[in-house]
C-alpha cells in the first residue's frame, strides 16, 4: 500500500505546530493509506528520514500552499533516492479559494475594502506565478480586485502594498492570510498594518474539511514525478 507522507515546512511555533498536527491527524482518519507526517526544515521528523523509512511505495505531499525552493529542490532531493512521488503544492486550488472567501466573510470583510493575498514569498519565480493564480481566484470569487503580497523574498512587500492601497482608497484594506498556520509570517502580515486581518487557512479549531479534502486530492491526483519505488537493502 503507498504511504501518504504529509511533509509541511516545520515552525517554531507550537500553536502552528499543533495547527499541522490536527491537520495530518484529520488526513489520517480520512485516508485508507498510511499517513505519516515529516517536516522539511526547523525541526523534525525531517522528509528525508520519513521517505526513507517507508518500506513500500510513497507519496510526499507537501502542505506548502505554493511551489517553490523546498517543494522543487529539498523535498525533491529526499524522495530521489527511493523514486517515491512528490505530489504538487496545495495551492492554486478552488476549495483554497472558497475557505479564502469565508475567512474573508469570517473577518468582517465587506464590499469596497481593498484586499490583499498574504503569502509567504519565496524567491522561486513558479511560488509567485501559482501566487498571483491564488489571488486571480480568489479576486473572481469575491467580485473585486485582489492584489498578492508577501513577507519576504518578493516584492511588493505586505507593508508596501498595505500602504500603496492605502494611498489609494478611503476604505479599509484587508489582508487576506494565504498560511496554513500561526508563525513568523503570520506575524509579518500583522506587522504590515492592514485594517483586518483574516486567520491564517488552519486556524479555528478543527482543520477545515476542504483542507483534508484537498490533501487526499494530491495525493490520489498528478505527482510532479513518479518512478518504480528503489527498495534498500539496509531496510
Amino acid at each position: 500500500m503507498t504511504t501518504l507522507v504529509a511533509c509541511a515546512h516545520g515552525t517554531r511555533s507550537a500553536e502552528g505546530r499543533a495547527a499541522v498536527a490536527a491537520l495530518v491527524s484529520a488526513v489520517r482518519a480520512a485516508s485508507d493509506a498510511p499517513v505519516l507526517d515529516a517536516f522539511v526544515d526547523v525541526h523534525g521528523p525531517y522528509v528525508d528520514d520519513v521517505v526513507a523509512s517507508v518500506s513500500g511505495d510513497a507519496v510526499v505531499v507537501p502542505l506548502l500552499l505554493a511551489p517553490g525552493y523546498h517543494v522543487r529542490v529539498d523535498i525533491a532531493r529526499a524522495a530521489a533516492p527511493w523514486s517515491a512521488a512528490v505530489a504538487p503544492a496545495l495551492g492554486p486550488s478552488p476549495l483554497l479559494t472558497s475557505l479564502l472567501l469565508d475567512r474573508l466573510r469570517a473577518a468582517g470583510a465587506r464590499p469596497g475594502d481593498a484586499v490583499v493575498l498574504g503569502a509567504a514569498g519565496s524567491s522561486d519565480d513558479a511560488s509567485d506565478v501559482s501566487v498571483r493564480a491564488a489571488s486571480r481566484s480568489l479576486s473572481i470569487a469575491w467580485g473585486a480586485p485582489v492584489t498578492a503580497a508577501y513577507g519576504a523574498s518578493r516584492t511588493p512587500s505586505l507593508a508596501d502594498e498595505v500602504a500603496r492601497l492605502r494611498s489609494l482608497t478611503s476604505g479599509r484594506v484587508v489582508v487576506a492570510s494565504y498560511l496554513l498556520a500561526t508563525g513568523h509570517f503570520h506575524r509579518r502580515i500583522l506587522a504590515a498594518d492592514a485594517d483586518l486581518v483574516t486567520a491564517p487557512l488552519l486556524d479555528g479549531g478543527e482543520p477545515d474539511a476542504r483542507l483534508v479534502e484537498l490533501v487526499g486530492e494530491r495525493f490520489r491526483g498528478g505527482t510532479l514525478a513518479v518512478a518504480p519505488r528503489l527498495r534498500s537493502s539496509a531496510r
